[in-house]
């Protein structure tokens, strides 16, 4: 996923205009991880799909000096999306440990099916981003698509096996 987010931050930086102002210390887009967190933790299990609040640290974001162009919009999602991730991490190596003290198999297959899903969401909004080729848009659209997939699996594995 990093890679991913390098190598979009890296096409971004060749834009025209590339500079936004809500830039941190190494020039990319800050979130307030806080609200982050929040919604990660309000997630529930019940509500199936992408959490309704995943997403608002990058629109707060966007509502800065900057914020809403091509390239702020881009970076202002890539910033919540690695929050998203570090918070799927974390919830994946408290299953790793929870699934195997119940049966030490189970943590070598959560990290196949991790490693899977990864190359999923990467091979999807890599399609969303190849249909947009021609625009703009399509760096919104896949960092977009890999916020919302992120902070989705965050929550699924945070719940895999009604553990918390």
């Amino acid at each position: 996923m990093k890679r991913w987010l390098q190598a979009i931050a890296i096409m971004l930086s060749t834009l025209p205009g590339a500079a936004t102002a809500q830039q941190g210390s190494h020039g990319a887009a800050q979130v307030d991880p806080a609200p982050v967190r929040a919604c990660y933790q309000a997630a529930r299990p019940a509500d199936r799909g992408v959490p309704a609040c995943a997403g608002d640290a990058a629109r707060a974001c966007q509502a800065r000096p900057g914020g809403d162009t091509t390239l702020g919009i881009s970076e202002c999602l890539m910033a919540e999306t690695a929050v998203w991730d570090d918070l799927m991490r974390g919830a994946l190596a408290q299953q790793a440990q929870t699934l195997g003290q119940n049966d030490p198999a189970l943590p070598p297959q959560l990290t196949a099916a991790q490693n899977d899903w990864a190359a999923y969401r990467d091979a999807d909004c890599g399609l969303r981003y190849a249909i947009w080729l021609t625009g703009s848009i399509r760096t919104i659209i896949a960092a977009d698509c890999h916020l919302a997939k992120t902070a989705q699996r965050a929550v699924e594995l945070r719940y895999l096996g009604g553990a918390e």
